[in-house]
């Protein structure tokens, strides 16, 4: 698919969301250099995301789509030089496409509109390397339109993949010529297609015919989606959201959303208190490093953001359908583990699912895939800490309803940075599966937790964790209990918890 080269309490107080005691509600923060370490980390707890973020967040599931004229050439990295020919799918419903992720319980589809061969699903003005060419409805047809009616008419929010890399642009390494060109292609996909939520970017960069490297203009791109399209976040490249740095799906078991950069002496000054100032002074680089966001890395930071992991991975062994895959689909239980360690680790997860030469996803892959919602469904569907009673450091006994009714949360007083919260289930209960989730819009801020049950003569622990943020999935061995100890150890600030669930992987 892509390489991403460049790539980069103590007591009771159930609040609203709204909630702004001890936060900033900042998407961002500089540091001076007068600040401690105790006041830079007092800081990265209270940034939060901005409202796209956040949304973009509770998305949780989303898909990739996969398709172009290496659907049927058979490669992943085409050459540029295919013949617009090629291009001839014989039943394509990009219909059965988003039905099938509609029915997994996906919420936003991303189409790879151009990938790095260039050739274009929409009838581009700008290159004749395109769907206009191909004898696809007699080159009148508009794949990006199709599949952005299909998300349309079924509910899902659509995000579009427009390549930096272009192998067919004759213009590609004269880089004032070359930047031109992609912003006019955006300006296509971003004026004719309806809302945009999410705009797809990687860092594949190469030479050009005049074998120079093209240096893309990241900020002319950041300042087009903002004009155009002010409600999208933008993926990779850009300062909104990061890859989580392996196409595995799998996150880090210590995932911040708060991440630090480094600042050349002038980048202060363009800073303002709007968020897409950031967009000014951002630097694609390198965020695949295991620990993004520890004590240890903000301390040392020029600046402090918001910047959200989305966790990657095809549900084939390859990003564009090939035959001979067919037998390597990612199996049911493959991809629920996935999904523990994407979303289950303060990630969003993206699934690729490409469809084939006829412009439909393979049987097996909506099999697998619609396995994967119905395990998924049955493992959520009873949550046994519900009708819970809950207390925190042994004080007031209230409901687990009341704790986490719709838009509240609870928050530890302001000067405890640890609480030990306990739920009294309504029966003896048999659970593998517990979720945890940090009220995010008031800042990401657990630090490390562990579990305990009562075994009827004492406490045992038999689950533990470091970061919460948005939501956090646990898997362990089986526990019988009715009572139940969450211990949060160690917080940047006062904790927080909008969520709690208890589960069992098979009922």
């Amino acid at each position: 698919m892509k390489i991403l080269i460049s790539i980069l309490v103590a007591s009771f107080t159930i609040i609203s969301a709204q909630h702004k005691s001890n936060t900033s509600n900042s998407h961002f923060a500089i540091i001076s250099k007068s600040e401690s370490a105790d006041e830079i980390i007092r800081t990265a707890a209270t940034i939060v995301p901005t409202q796209q973020q956040y949304e973009w967040q509770k998305l949780g599931f989303i898909a990739f789509v996969h398709f172009g004229i290496n659907t049927f050439t058979d490669r992943e990295w085409g050459e540029g030089n295919e013949d617009p020919k090629l291009f001839n799918p014989t039943e394509l419903d990009a219909e059965q496409w988003v039905r099938t992720f509609k029915k997994a319980g996906m919420k936003l589809a991303i189409l790879t509109a151009k990938h790095h061969d260039g050739f274009c699903l929409w009838p581009s003005k700008y290159t004749y390397h395109s769907v206009k060419n191909s004898p696809w409805k007699n080159g009148k047809g508009d794949v990006v339109r199709e599949f952005v009616d299909a998300c349309r008419k079924h509910d899902l929010k659509v995000g579009l993949y427009l390549s930096p890399w272009d192998r067919n642009n004759p213009d590609y390494g004269d880089s004032p010529k070359y930047n031109e060109y992609f912003l006019n292609q955006l300006t296509e996909l971003l004026t004719n297609y309806g809302e945009i939520t999410e705009v797809w970017f990687d860092g594949a960069c190469g030479e050009g015919p005049n074998g120079k490297r093209q240096v893309y203009d990241w900020q002319s791109y950041y300042r087009l989606i903002r004009n155009l399209q002010p409600n999208a976040v933008i993926f990779g490249m850009s300062p909104d959201i990061r890859w989580v740095g392996t196409e595995t799906g799998y996150g880090r078991d210590t995932e911040w959303s708060v991440i630090p950069l480094k600042l050349d002496p002038t980048d202060k000054q363009k800073l303002t208190s709007e968020r897409n100032s950031i967009d000014e002074i951002y630097k694609p680089g390198d965020m695949t490093d295991y620990d993004l966001g520890s004590r240890e890395k903000i301390i040392d930071a020029d600046l402090l953001f918001w910047y959200p992991a989305e966790t990657d991975v095809s549900i084939r062994p390859g990003w564009f359908y090939h035959p001979s895959q067919d037998s390597q689909v990612k199996s049911i239980d493959k991809l629920v583990d996935i999904y523990f360690n994407s979303i289950g680790k303060n990630g969003v997860f993206l699934l690729n699912v490409p469809p084939d030469k006829r412009g439909l996803i393979n049987d097996i892959d909506v099999k697998n895939l619609l396995g994967l919602k119905e395990v998924i469904d049955i493992i959520f569907s009873i949550d046994f800490s519900d009708n819970s009673s809950v207390t925190v450091n042994s004080g007031k006994v209230e409901s687990k309803e009341k704790l986490f009714v719709k838009g509240k949360y609870w928050i530890a007083d302001e000067k405890e940075n640890s609480a030990v919260i306990e739920f009294t289930l309504s029966e003896e209960s048999t659970f593998d599966v517990v979720m945890l989730q940090e009220e995010v819009q008031v800042g990401q801020r657990i630090e490390k937790f562990h579990l305990n049950f009562w075994n009827g003569v004492d406490w045992q622990k038999f689950a533990e964790g470091t970061t919460v943020g948005y939501k956090r999935l646990l898997k362990f061995n089986p526990v019988k209990t009715n009572r139940i100890r969450l211990v949060i150890e160690e917080s940047r600030l006062n904790p927080t918890l909008s969520n709690f669930g208890l589960f069992k992987l098979s009922m």
